[in-house]
């Protein structure tokens, strides 16, 4: 896989660029990193599926100019409308480029329609904060229509649709069943620190082990390179499973918070992209329920 193309800050040109993983499977990677100005927000592997009557578009990115442009890009490729778009849970770069395709249905489960509605206006405040100009215009425009288990189109057995929890509370996994390529969505990250302000670790943890055992070719994570194997879901049911036993016994010993975010860390973990920024947040979001269940039992 060659390098993702870098954005442009000064012309806000996303510089998408569409690889096809499968006939008419089509993956648009993102930048491995966090949230900045210098990647426009572009931390997210979209992607799009032709079908018969058009195409699906799998998560529509961080922001209205994102949408615009991976909506022309999909027009470049593939020459056909696009027939409807789905989102896979509810964090902001999968649906804030969804102001592009407002003429076009716009599928989530009601779960994760739920909480984008809770958190949309902080979602825009927090990336207008960290992107600038880059989300000029965006504003939240929510799915219109719900989405369940199952195939993805009525009649058509060859894309399933599954829906997991951990990451968020409502984790959709699509599966090819042809090809093999499955968009897990943020269940997985590759050679990145995973985010969790929605995380429940036990549920994440069950749906990895769901995962493991679901046959695939290839594997689209949300965040970090593509892969042809099960090294996003061990890396991240690693990462996982340290996060668990060392909050735990760091809550026995009555650590605080700022001595959890001194300790030491496995090199694996501090070499994945976005460490500096993303593990500090994991402590803040998940530290307090351990600190309060070890209380609890004494």
């Amino acid at each position: 896989m060659g390098a993702v193309a870098q954005a442009d800050p000064t012309t806000l040109d996303y510089r998408l660029s569409a690889r096809a993983l499968a006939p008419d499977v089509y993956v648009v990677e993102g930048a491995n990193a966090d949230f900045s100005r210098a990647n426009g927000c572009n931390i997210i592997n979209t992607g799009f599926i032709v079908v018969d009557d058009g195409v699906i578009v799998i998560n529509t990115g961080p922001s209205k100019r994102y949408g615009e442009q991976l909506r022309a890009l999909v027009g470049r490729t593939t020459g056909k409308p696009v027939k409807q778009v789905l989102h896979l849970n509810l964090h902001p770069d999968y649906f804030l480029g969804n102001q592009a395709f407002a003429d076009v249905p716009r599928l989530a489960t009601s779960a994760t329609i739920e909480g984008m509605r809770a958190e949309a206006k902080s979602y825009e405040d927090n990336l207008y904060r960290l992107c600038g100009d880059w989300m000029k215009a965006t504003e939240a425009l929510l799915p219109d229509r719900t989405v369940a288990p199952g195939p993805l189109l009525a009649g058509n057995p060859r894309f399933e649709l599954r829906e997991l929890k951990g990451h968020t509370a409502s984790d959709l996994v699509l599966v090819d069943r042809i090809s093999g390529v499955v968009f897990a969505g943020g269940l997985v990250f590759v050679d990145r620190v995973p985010t969790t302000p929605h995380a429940r670790l036990p549920d994440w943890l069950a749906s990895l082990d769901a995962l493991a055992a679901q046959p695939f070719k290839t594997l689209v994570p949300s965040h970090g390179p593509v892969v042809g194997d099960a090294r996003g879901i061990e890396q991240t049911r690693r990462y996982l499973r340290w996060l668990d036993g060392s909050f735990g016994a760091a809550a026995q010993r009555g650590s605080e918070m700022t001595e959890v975010l001194a300790q030491p860390v496995p090199a694996e973990f501090r070499n994945w992209a976005a460490f500096a920024t993303e593990y500090p947040r994991n402590v803040v979001h998940l530290y307090p329920a351990y600190e309060l269940k070890s209380l609890q039992a004494r």
